[in-house]
């Protein structure tokens, strides 16, 4: 007897509160047909609708399986199965076919350098096929790493091999562990389907802007690690890379610490902040160019501020959680520079992140509660490579050192003690420094500290022009944003990779054979899943190439 096919049905749109039965409810009167003829249903997707406050809305995706012929059912509710609209359809499901491994037999295992989402997704599915990688992180494993980062934010001890930019989880593991992105790739399913099944919350399968958290994630990437080694896997931390051996244009060996490793074929997924393999690299002519960056700062309110801006009446809605926002403000006879939020952490904390010695860099982080009282978010501007000085010919490498020179500066104003400036945003307003930040309506979360003080001096004055004008504009659109008493902190440098290595179609660099630039640090990812969408993809470009030992 041949199964009826399943109905996929969009936009079933409820208000927040409703009870569990009424999506059931909803999904009959949609199809025209009683609850007892609904087996069974999947939520695909759900987002929030708070366009239309004060009342908020659940905005549904479902797959329903049928008692009856769907087909009669689409009949019924006055739908055809090729109706431009779409909101009912038979659901097609997604068929992945699997990989045709390639001709060409190995000679040595695949080596991966960097063990941030793009490494370890590429090592996963490389160790599935039989090809067991050998991984080398240059930071310690995530436990370890914690301990760490946890002495650096109580002492301003920073380890230069263990920190918030460097080690196992790469530096999302460290942050909220976001997992929305602006790519639209088949793999995404199977990045999500890897984190749940290494322990994430399964609703990250379904709702509109996924995360984890960083106190969950650690757990994620130890169970990662774990699935890899038993699928024959190695990965070995403190391993920094220290240079490549190629010949004739084609890679021969990877030397890590003093070790010498033959292989052919590199996954260099190293993130953006090892600035020191960059160098390297240059130095073996791997081409590679500049890039736009970002700079600003992290701005913090209180999370009810955000909460009752964006919830309205429900601002106390459980359910609801920490409410976000995402905002940009584009270039126009004001401002010649396009400012945007970005890593926005509700109910978190601002983080030192700085991976160098003598500067500060911040970043954010939210536990999976995200229950804390201040929300936080980078708030950063363009910056063009005509910015800092590059023209052709030049060193694409000189965005580092731009880069750099603002943490520098952040470092001495805060006191060379790895402490933060920070300033009121009715001081950054006004062209004032800040003189007394505590006992203020909200209480800076950075540690191991900050220091009053004027931010114009750790950053460049069309930055700090640019981000005046966004914080009055911004406040139009979230009320309170402009909030006086909210604390700017300097400053934010680490948004994307300073560099793009360059690449061909298949992922491989387009001078070196058998080395693959991927994820944040090569240039083409920005976040979690976007790195470990370009994971697989570098894994399947050798698959599909070689046949394993």
């Amino acid at each position: 007897m041949t199964k009826s096919p399943m109905i996929k049905i969009s936009n079933i749109k409820l208000p927040v509160g409703h009870e569990q039965h009424a999506l059931l409810l909803a999904i009959a009167k949609k199809l025209k047909t009683s609850q007892s003829q609904i087996a069974s249903y999947q939520i695909m997707k759900r987002s929030l609708d708070a366009r239309k406050k004060p009342q908020l809305y659940y905005v549904y995706q479902v797959v329903v399986e049928c008692r009856n012929d769907a087909t009669k059912l689409l009949k019924a509710s006055n739908k055809r199965i090729d109706n431009k609209q779409k909101d009912i359809e038979i659901y097609h499901q997604p068929i992945s076919e699997p990989l045709k491994l390639g001709e060409i037999t190995l000679k040595h295992r695949p080596v991966i350098i960097g063990a941030g989402p793009a490494g370890l997704m590429a090592a996963l599915l490389l160790a599935e096929h039989g090809f067991r990688p050998v991984v080398f992180e240059r930071g310690q494993d995530v436990d370890k790493r914690a301990k760490d980062i946890d002495e650096f934010w109580k002492t301003g001890k920073l380890n230069l091999e263990s920190n918030v930019q460097l080690g196992e989880g790469g530096a999302g593991t460290f942050s909220d562990g976001k997992l929305t992105t602006r790519i639209r790739d088949t793999l995404i399913d199977k990045v999500y389907q890897y984190f749940v099944e290494a322990g994430a919350p399964e609703e990250i399968l379904y709702i509109n802007k996924p995360h984890i958290g960083t106190d969950i994630l650690r757990m994620v990437v130890k169970n990662l690690r774990e699935k890899l080694i038993q699928l024959g896997g190695e990965i070995y931390f403190g391993h920094k890379v220290a240079d490549i051996d190629i010949v004739d244009g084609q890679v021969q060996a990877v030397v890590v610490e003093s070790d010498r490793i033959n292989t052919n074929n590199i996954i260099f997924a190293i993130g953006h902040s090892a600035r020191d393999t960059y160098e390297m690299l240059y130095k073996r002519n791997v081409a590679m160019d500049p890039k736009s960056l970002a700079i600003g700062v992290r701005i913090e309110h209180p999370q009810s501020l955000i909460n009752h801006s964006q919830y309205g009446e429900y601002h106390n809605y459980e359910q609801l959680g920490a409410a976000e926002y995402q905002l940009v403000r584009k270039k126009d006879q004001h401002i010649d520079r396009s400012v945007y939020t970005f890593c926005m952490c509700p109910g978190g904390v601002v983080v030192a992140a700085a991976s160098e010695a003598y500067g500060v860099v911040t970043n954010g982080m939210s536990y999976h509660g995200r229950d804390l009282a201040n929300a936080n978010s980078a708030m950063v501007v363009n910056i063009d490579p005509v910015d800092y000085g590059y023209v052709n010919g030049k060193s694409p490498l000189l965005g580092i050192e731009y880069l750099r020179k603002w943490e520098r500066k952040a470092y001495e104003l805060g006191g060379n003690n790895y402490h933060a400036p920070a300033q009121l945003v009715k001081d950054f307003l006004q062209d004032r420094p800040s003189v007394e930040i505590a006992n203020n309506l909200v209480t800076p979360t950075y540690l191991p500290g900050v220091t009053p003080a004027d931010l114009r001096k750790c950053l460049p004055a069309f930055v700090a022009d640019a981000l005046k004008q966004a914080i009055i504009d911004f406040g139009k659109r979230i009320d309170g944003f402009d909030l006086g008493e909210a604390i700017l902190t300097g400053v934010e440098t680490r948004t994307s990779s300073p560099v793009r290595i360059q690449r061909q179609q298949n992922g491989e660099s387009v001078n070196v054979k058998g080395l693959y630039p991927t994820g944040e640090g090569a240039g083409y990812a920005g976040g979690i899943v976007s790195a470990a969408v370009d994971g697989l993809k570098a894994a399947q470009s050798i698959i599909q190439t070689y046949r394993p030992l």
